[in-house]
């Protein structure tokens, strides 16, 4: 598939192509972090651990809605959606001549991301629930924040 990319592209000046070694972690995540828009076109798709690190890094995703994708972009807010093609380079476009709503989504992307990917945010609602659980804190009324104390002692 590569291959036919490349064909594809041939002598275009606009069209740069990488093929970049697995072990390429920082200049995957310079490019990430330098780009106006991510893109995740994939035709299938497990969670897509790219879309989470573009979310992370606030910028707006465009990604297939296939997989684990739909799971960490919900259309039009924390990114978008996409069936074809087609539709892909109609949200590029609109995203960059719409750069409030693309910067919009990066942020929104960001807090879903933080809220729901994180480990630490998961290790913590598993505290709180086990101090719950053993009588040692009540629940928190949503409009008040959680506060979380934890101590450990060796037994």
């Amino acid at each position: 598939m590569l291959q036919e990319v490349m064909d594809s592209a041939g002598d275009d000046p606009d069209i740069i192509i990488l093929n970049l070694p697995p072990w390429s972690a920082v200049e995957i995540n310079a490019l990430q972090r330098v780009s106006t828009i991510l893109i995740q076109k994939s035709l299938k798709e497990g969670f897509g651990l790219t879309v989470t690190e573009g979310l992370w890094k606030g910028k707006p995703v465009i990604a297939g809605a296939v997989g684990g994708i739909p799971t960490q972009v919900i259309h039009k807010l924390t990114g978008v959606l996409v069936h074809s093609v087609e539709g892909c380079a109609y949200q590029i476009r609109y995203l960059l001549t719409h750069p409030e709503f693309a910067n919009q989504l990066g942020r929104n992307g960001h807090e879903h991301a933080k809220e729901n990917f994180l480990i630490t945010t998961n290790v913590k609602r598993w505290l709180v629930l086990y101090q719950i659980m053993l009588g040692m804190a009540r629940p928190v009324k949503p409009d008040k924040p959680a506060q979380v104390a934890v101590a450990v002692t060796a037994d």
